[in-house]
């Protein structure tokens, strides 16, 4: 009784649109009260769920990545991403999604590129020539890069989630970003060329060197925190701090854009996001534990493993498990809830917890642009001042080239695996 109530209040606040944070807390509360125990529970489990060390980290990769924001930086990655590959058939769609590959690396949050780098790229690609259609999918599907490539909000979730180092799952995340980035610029070229979409001038090789100095200090704060993780010098917590650090003295000193009378607003901003998210983790772990308390993951484990113990079939039936889950619910809560239970069901047919990790963040990055709870596709349909519907049937091929990648990570483990076996042994 108590287990129905809990899932028919979450299905409902999600039906009306409730924060999903919100929903949580509420449908687990409903739980306790029915059961008895004592309301005193639900401060202690949230408490748990957020005291964890690791999770100090995402206040400061947020504030770093606003201070790059208020400091000049997307319009120098556009720039350089636009003098690299600007000049080829549908050429702004193509530096969209360079640009979301360049500023994951400072940001590591989907829903901040996607406002990033649409508030500049949709009204250029519109004005360009681009439909209004097009150009928000665009944005909306190269977003999702962004948690992908190093440093990653989710990836540091998981990591305080299963132990894994974060140092690796940032470097587990590389090669698949890639892949997804260059994927999608092949689907983009060729709707580009099939719908004879505008291309610029070539600006020559001066133009590039010129922009890839603008955005080198920049583009430097990745190659800083991966270092900074690889080199075992700092914590991930102390190097999201070190990048804030960087962060406000490149915005201040060398771009001369970030003033000081900004930095109260970017704190407060920093501060209201940073509390939203761990917030979510903390309603989020009081879910999962009543879920453990209920046996539901077990039961979920070995309902899946009457069916079929192969590895493959099992791989399957998690990813499409997840990105079922990604259309209807927000990343962070999907991965605190359902990371530990799917991670042992993994472990059980052999899928190495690193491999598993990485496909399981990809999953449900693809999530945030399905409907109806993709977060980026609104983002991006407001932007470019269009209804939701024309939006998600542009974004269906980047959406199927997306997919292709995830069961390529999905089925060949070195993809995930490789860099951070050479690079920490």
């Amino acid at each position: 009784m108590e287990v129905t109530v809990l899932f028919l209040v979450f299905v409902g606040g999600l039906i009306a649109g409730v924060p999903v944070a919100i929903t949580l807390g509420v449908s687990s509360l409903a739980y306790l009260l029915l059961a008895g125990i004592p309301p005193v529970v639900m401060p202690q489990k949230m408490y748990a769920g957020m005291d964890v060390f690791v999770l100090l980290s995402i206040p400061g990769f947020v504030l770093a990545g606003n201070l790059m924001n208020q400091g000049g930086i997307t319009e120098r990655i556009i720039r350089f991403a636009n003098s690299l590959v600007g000049w080829i058939r549908g050429g702004l769609g193509l530096t969209n999604i360079a640009a979301s590959m360049l500023f994951g690396g400072i940001t590591g949050t989907a829903v901040a590129d996607a406002a990033s780098i649409g508030g500049v790229m949709i009204p250029g690609m519109k004005k360009a020539g681009y439909p209004a259609d097009f150009s928000a999918a665009v944005t909306a599907a190269s977003s999702t890069v962004g948690p992908i490539i190093p440093p990653s909000v989710p990836m540091i979730i998981v990591g305080a989630l299963s132990g894994i180092s974060v140092g690796k799952m940032f470097l587990a995340g590389a090669v698949p970003g890639i892949l997804m980035g260059l994927a999608m610029m092949v689907t983009c070229f060729v709707i580009s060329a099939r719908r004879d979409f505008p291309r610029q001038p070539w600006q020559g090789a001066g133009e590039v060197v010129r922009s890839f100095g603008g955005a080198f200090w920049a583009l430097a704060m990745t190659f800083l925190i991966i270092y900074g993780l690889l080199s075992g010098l700092a914590t991930p917590t102390e190097t999201a701090v070190v990048a804030s650090v960087y962060a406000f003295m490149v915005g201040a000193f060398i771009y001369r854009e970030l003033k000081v009378s900004k930095l109260p607003g970017i704190v407060v901003d920093s501060a209201v996001s940073a509390a939203g998210i761990l917030a979510l983790v903390g309603f989020a772990n009081v879910f999962g534990w009543i879920l453990v308390s209920e046996h539901i993951p077990q039961a979920i484990a070995e309902g899946v493993l009457s069916l079929t113990d192969n590895k493959f079939m099992v791989i399957l039936i998690i990813n499409l498990l997840l990105l079922f889950v990604g259309m209807f619910m927000e990343t962070i809560a999907a991965l605190i809830i359902l990371f530990v239970p799917l991670l042992s069901l993994a472990q059980a047919v052999g899928i190495d917890p690193l491999h598993f990790a990485t496909f399981a963040v990809l999953n449900l990055m693809i999530g945030l642009t399905t409907p109806p709870v993709g977060v980026c596709l609104f983002v991006c349909a407001g932007i470019a001042r269009l209804p939701l519907a024309p939006v998600v049937v542009a974004i269906l091929p980047f959406l199927a080239t997306n997919i292709l990648v995830l069961l390529a990570v999905s089925y060949i483990p070195a993809l995930a695996t490789w860099l951070p076996s050479v690079l920490i042994p």
